[in-house]
């Protein structure tokens, strides 16, 4: 049977990626839904809307006779107001379901996060798919993402819908807003030279052709019969890294090597950006050194993924070495 694809965040960083893997191998039938239309002028159908407005939704789904949902849309991690992550994560991840139900739609994959069973405190170490949530999530994307996931995990098999949620750990690549450009902000302010913790942590990426190689083989492999309907499954590049090895791996390719390291302890690195955090609600300029970043640069944050090896063939396509450098390279061709 042929699919029609809509992947709504399809013009975002995760969902662009999806777009053109499915352009790559050959398919046709692909729409997007956004906020606004970006890429992709000639070769996909472009629906602008609001994830939250159910009618645009279903406009979108129903008017291509779609077949296969991936849902990408989020806000990003970082920095947005609490209602504005329950607004999209979870009331505009239900009228997506809600959608998808009401037209018959046979398969949803759903962008959730490795974080979602990560509390901030304690260690993941080799956690996998049966490590359970946390009894407090570690922040409200967190939190609202594993709503959504509930929501798409209870939505399989109501009148024939099929859903996979996909849990990729710490996206980054070409155009990405976090990795590379947060350790690119902390060499341009001279703060190279500062680590936090002690480098022992090991930490899981996913070069984000990896993420939407994911999504697409959880879509293919998704039947009736399949092991995979209503599963979860975590993606990495399956090499765990030392944190600040990968960050100065980044400043090196800008021919970045600090000279000498000033080593502070977790406690300290909270102290730092408590205070920070104060000056910034004062001044109102965001913060660019936070507790949630002192947390994520030195906890142990590493997963076993092999569910999804085993149930969704899945293997990295782009190793952690080579997906660092084109995101470098794609950073300094745009400047």
């Amino acid at each position: 049977m042929t699919e029609n694809y809509l992947i709504i965040g399809g013009e975002g960083f995760l969902g662009r990626w999806i777009v053109d893997l499915l352009l790559r191998r050959g398919d046709k039938n692909i729409s997007t839904f956004d906020k606004e239309q970006r890429y992709f002028d000639q070769e996909v159908i472009h629906y602008v809307g609001d994830i939250c407005n159910y009618q645009d939704v279903t406009n979108a789904i129903s008017k291509t006779n779609v077949t296969t949902v991936i849902h990408t849309a989020s806000p990003p991690h970082d920095g947005i107001p609490t209602e504005v992550y329950w607004k999209v994560n979870v009331e505009g991840t239900k009228n997506v379901i809600d959608s998808c139900i009401a037209n018959g739609v046979k398969k949803l994959i759903f962008t959730s996060s490795s974080s979602v069973i990560y509390d901030g405190v304690h260690e993941l170490i080799n956690a996998d798919e049966t490590t359970p949530y946390p009894e407090k999530a570690m922040d409200a994307y967190n939190e609202t993402k594993t709503e959504g996931e509930k929501l798409v995990k209870s939505a399989n098999g109501k009148n024939g819908l099929l859903t996979v949620s996909i849990r990729p750990c710490g996206i980054f690549g070409p155009n990405d807003r976090q990795l590379i450009p947060g350790a690119i902000k902390v060499m341009e302010y001279g703060q190279s030279k500062f680590q936090i913790g002690d480098n022992y942590n090991l930490v899981d990426w996913t070069y984000v052709e990896n993420a939407a190689h994911a999504h697409l083989l959880a879509s293919d492999k998704l039947t009736a019969d399949s092991q995979i309907a209503g599963e979860v499954f975590i993606i990495t590049n399956g090499t765990p890294i030392p944190f600040w090895d990968l960050i100065r791996f980044i400043w090196a390719q800008f021919n970045h090597f600090p000279s000498r390291i000033i080593k502070f302890s977790k406690f300290t690195g909270f102290i730092f950006a408590s205070l920070a955090e104060f000056a910034s609600y004062f001044s109102g300029k965001e913060s660019g050194f936070t507790r949630f970043r002192v947390k994520f640069t030195t906890n142990n944050r590493y997963f076993d993924i092999t569910k999804a090896k085993r149930l969704l063939g899945y293997e990295p396509i782009v190793d952690l070495e080579e997906g660092i450098k084109r995101a470098c390279a794609s950073l300094m061709k745009s400047k």
